[in-house]
């Protein structure tokens, strides 16, 4: 007898997952191997910036009431009595129409309280005695970069959970973090399920189709933060996949299930929850695409059953998947960003439930368009490829109309590809 399933709402099933959310543990590593990883802690200013008042540009110190009857009619003789650089100190302590000779990260010498730039003023030496001429009135605190501006002592510049850009690393170094504390990736076990799936390098065979799935899921969880390891394609038979289950278990910190979470014949996974004893959160949710998404929970680990349909698969990984792994990663904001954007084509189809539309933004005057990539079916491929958002159509809805405002969730690709990748994919026997 077919199992019935009652379907839970996204929101309902999001919260039921979250539920079981944890922080990751926090490892210090270099400063030079932090690209691309996760704060675990937030960075927070030690000192001041600038430590110091500071000239940004090279010019002239000078007292700025000094200049308050200066013209191209009337200029005014400065005599220049010191030079410095960055990262030296004038002992010098300015006097009337007197001016210091500074150049770009150097301290403000005492006395002084602007500093006009070097292209302004007519610089002359006659009898070892060097002058400037000045033509325009100074106001004070005209160039110089105050104690602080930047940064105060104490201010949390970058929460925990950000990525590490170049940005954040030149605040790294800039506070002193030759060490620097980030979220221990998690490691997510991906199990592809199918008699029917090949090898990649497997010529194609009648009923037979490439394992695609187990490859974008494992290019998800790198985009999320996280370390994918793979396990042998299990046939559809019990014995192997409770196999590769409970060695996932042992391995890993989450575990991803492609395919088998429906209620034909050769559908296991509900099976194999019951032989290791998983609490099933939920087995169905009112969303399409991704009905079947199927969560559960052993031991304070979570098992995510996803459909075998990519573009299904690929939508509930970004749902409940990835908000799980970037709260790992100590961030407070793990869900996908909501934005909002115009149609720009119709979409007529109804929506009894809440549905998840792989698209493609653009931008035209000003304004952000929206509208969908390929066909609009759970098993289709190519609209996972050329989508960079999702756009969110209520369930009971009976479709909409180009110019309709709608919400949509930003995909984003916020960890960049390379060497890392071929270390982090890990395989199992």
């Amino acid at each position: 007898m077919v199992e019935r399933r009652k379907p839970i709402w996204v929101a309902d099933a999001i919260e039921k997952v979250m539920a079981w959310k944890r922080r990751g543990n926090v490892e210090w590593i270099s400063i030079d191997e932090c690209d691309g990883r996760f704060l675990a802690k937030p960075l927070t200013a030690d000192h001041d910036v600038p430590p110091f008042d500071r000239s940004p540009y090279d010019g002239f110190a000078i007292r700025s009431q000094d200049t308050v009857h200066a013209s191209r009619e009337n200029p005014i003789v400065f005599e220049v009595v010191d030079e410095i650089g960055a990262g030296q100190v004038s002992t010098k302590h300015l006097q009337a129409f007197q001016a210091i000779r500074i150049m770009t990260g150097a301290d403000i010498p005492m006395g002084a309280d602007s500093v006009i730039m070097l292209e302004l003023v007519k610089e002359e030496k006659k009898e070892n005695k060097q002058t400037i001429t000045i033509k325009r009135k100074v106001k004070h605190g005209e160039n110089i970069s105050f104690q602080g501006e930047d940064a105060k002592k104490g201010d949390i510049l970058i929460e925990a959970g950000t990525v590490i850009n170049p940005g954040v690393k030149a605040l790294l170094a800039t506070f002193g973090y030759h060490q620097v504390p980030v979220s221990k990736k998690p490691i997510i076990g991906v199990i592809a399920t199918g008699s029917e799936l090949l090898k990649v390098n497997e010529p194609l065979e009648p009923g037979k189709i490439r394992n695609s799935n187990g490859y974008m899921i494992e290019s998800q969880i790198f985009r999320a933060g996280a370390v994918s390891r793979k396990f042998e394609n299990c046939a559809d038979d019990v014995e192997s996949l409770l196999e590769a289950v409970k060695l996932a278990m042992k391995e890993c910190d989450i575990i991803i299930t492609t395919g088998g979470v429906s209620v034909g014949d050769f559908d296991h996974l509900p099976e194999i929850y019951k032989q290791i004893g998983a609490n099933v959160l939920f087995n169905k949710i009112a969303m399409r695409p991704g009905s079947v998404t199927t969560v559960a929970t052993k031991e304070g680990k979570l098992f995510y059953g996803l459909s075998g349909n990519p573009s299904a698969c690929y939508v509930g990984f970004e749902l409940f998947v990835r908000p799980i792994v970037r709260y790992w990663m100590h961030s407070d904001k793990p869900h996908l960003r909501k934005a909002s954007a115009i149609l720009k084509a119709d979409f007529p189809k109804p929506n009894p439930f809440n549905r998840f539309v792989r698209s493609k933004l653009e931008y035209e005057n000003g304004q952000v368009f929206v509208q969908p990539v390929g066909l609009d079916k759970s098993n289709v491929v190519t609209s996972v490829a050329w989508a960079d958002c999702l756009m969110v159509l209520p369930g009971g809805t009976r479709g909409y109309k180009t110019g309709d405002f709608l919400d949509i969730l930003l995909l984003e690709d916020q960890i960049g590809s390379g060497e890392p990748w071929k270390e982090e994919r890990k395989s199992s026997k």
